[in-house]
């Protein structure tokens, strides 16, 4: 049982719940604020979202550490979308979360997008911070120096 129950703590299971609520808001509560804008505003964020989800997979495999949260990384990936953001798969599930606000034009679901990055930042992240630290020590240090947790904006 506690082993089906680790299956269900993942965070496309997270994601599918906030993506289900959303949708369980839509249709219990009829309210349209975005219109055909918030469609293809919506489309772009969840195609955005799935990219950045595939580009950051593709890097772990490629340096040979796993993407699969709570495990111990054997590889700390620093470049390519991870300069972008220290959690691009994260990033790109808040992205996938926030087209499907705008794309079924669910404006009262909005707080979901920021109580979901809080679950799991504090889920996921914050562990994961953590390995990382162990394991890279001072590289950890110096790539969270550079590198935002969500996202990264330009210095200087």
């Amino acid at each position: 049982m506690q082993r089906f129950l680790a299956i269900l703590d993942l965070p496309p299971i997270w994601l599918l719940t906030a993506i289900a609520t959303v949708v369980g808001l839509d249709l219990a509560i009829a309210l349209s604020l975005f219109g055909s804008g918030g469609q293809l505003v919506g489309g772009l964020c969840i195609a955005l979202g799935l990219g950045l989800m595939a580009a950051a997979v593709v890097q772990m495999m490629l340096q040979r550490t796993s993407f699969i949260p709570r495990r111990n990384p054997n590889a700390l990936v620093t470049g390519g979308v991870f300069a972008l953001s220290r959690n691009p798969i994260y990033l790109g599930d808040a992205l996938v979360l926030a087209g499907v606000i705008l794309w079924r034009d669910v404006p009262h679901a909005v707080p979901i997008l920021p109580a979901f990055m809080m679950l799991i930042q504090h889920r996921f992240i914050l562990d994961e911070e953590r390995r990382l630290h162990s394991a890279f020590g001072a590289d950890f240090d110096e790539w969270k120096v550079r590198s935002g947790r969500w996202i990264s904006l330009p210095k200087g």
